[in-house]
């Protein structure tokens, strides 16, 4: 054996690596270069037809930022005849995405570019592993197969689409649906005066001090609430009979992100907003106030336990700290509140 060798053996030897700890080195750093490379295609004609969108306000900005909130959109396209949504144009290049011009083929055009569409996301599906997941703009039923294959085929689906143009077929078919929702003027103008409102509190915030934050808290405080803050909380069925169930099966405690994924995977457009609760947190809050789970702290990580489950005892002193270390260590990411 060279000297190397045994140089290297001798380490081996004299400096062994528990092989739970390893275990753990080794899953934080394969997630940490685990991130989801995501396909994005558009049947623009779909997405502007009975809709509410018109080609010249169609906004793709909170499809990508929901998206975004799940890795990279490494591809993007948009299908339909062009010559008819001329105005979407500069929009959609201002996102990257590459316009593919499939002019009608039939009297109707009808399926032109579907059938574009579906060709172009099996190919990219066979040819580059490296892309997880795929998002589909579209609510057409006909999409259907599509989604059975790519799922079929290891990858994760993903639909957008407006709800009231929305075949559910196609909602079940996806392993998770967002639905989009054209913004009214109304809205538009209000986010507009939020904005101003905003830079105007902090020029008078460094102009007179404490006074202007206490007149902006009283104005924050008397100002009317919005439709999704004055919306009652009602958790639903369908979410007690996930927990339910997942609490009876399991003998220790739950990460609330393993609930979320649950749920969804029941319910592919599942939305706690539309429930009336801000954050998926608390929609667990109103899950405890009801007794149906507990939430207990585990060093800096929450998570649910049964409602019979007493919290475990927090070791003290020396110990303590070992313990919160190796918490620390196992922590789990927390639940992407705005699914």
């Amino acid at each position: 054996m060279s000297r190397e060798g045994r140089a290297g053996a001798v380490s081996e030897r004299a400096f062994p690596l528990p092989a739970a700890k390893a275990a753990r080195i080794t899953g934080a750093f394969l997630d940490t270069k685990k991130e989801h490379r995501i396909a994005l295609f558009l049947d623009f004609e779909n997405l502007v037809t009975n809709t509410g969108f018109t080609a010249a306000n169609f906004d793709l900005q909170p499809a990508m930022d929901r998206l975004l909130e799940r890795g990279k959109v490494v591809f993007r396209r948009a299908y339909c005849d062009w010559s008819r949504f001329k105005e979407a144009k500069g929009n959609l290049h201002e996102f990257g995405v590459e316009l593919i011009d499939v002019p009608p083929s039939t009297r109707s055009g009808k399926n032109g570019a579907d059938m574009r569409l579906v060709i172009d996301a099996l190919e990219l599906c066979y040819a580059r592993e490296h892309i997880d997941t795929f998002a589909i703009a579209s609510g057409d039923s006909d999409f259907c197969p599509l989604a059975y294959k790519l799922r079929e085929n290891g990858r994760q689906l993903i639909g957008l689409a407006v709800k009231e143009a929305t075949s559910p077929l196609f909602v079940k078919a996806c392993d998770e649906f967002i639905y989009l929702r054209p913004r009214t003027r109304a809205e538009k103008d209000k986010e507009k005066r939020a904005h101003e409102h905003e830079e105007g509190s902090r020029g008078r915030k460094h102009a007179k001090g404490h006074g202007a934050g206490e007149r902006q808290g009283k104005e924050q405080a008397n100002a009317p609430k919005g439709k999704a803050e004055t919306q009652k909380a009602e958790v639903p069925e369908s979410v007690v009979e996930v927990v339910q169930r997942l609490l009876a099966r399991t003998t220790g405690s739950l990460n609330p992100s393993a609930i979320k994924e649950a749920i969804v995977r029941k319910e592919p457009d599942f939305d706690e907003r539309d429930h009336g609760f801000s954050s998926f947190a608390k929609l667990l809050a109103a899950l405890e106030q009801e007794g149906l789970l507990k939430r207990v702290q585990q060093g800096r990580q929450w998570y649910v336990v049964g409602p019979e489950s007493a919290p475990e005892p927090q070791p003290r002193g020396r110990g303590a700290r070992v313990q919160e270390e190796e918490d620390e260590e196992e922590v789990y990411p927390d639940p992407v509140d705005d699914f």
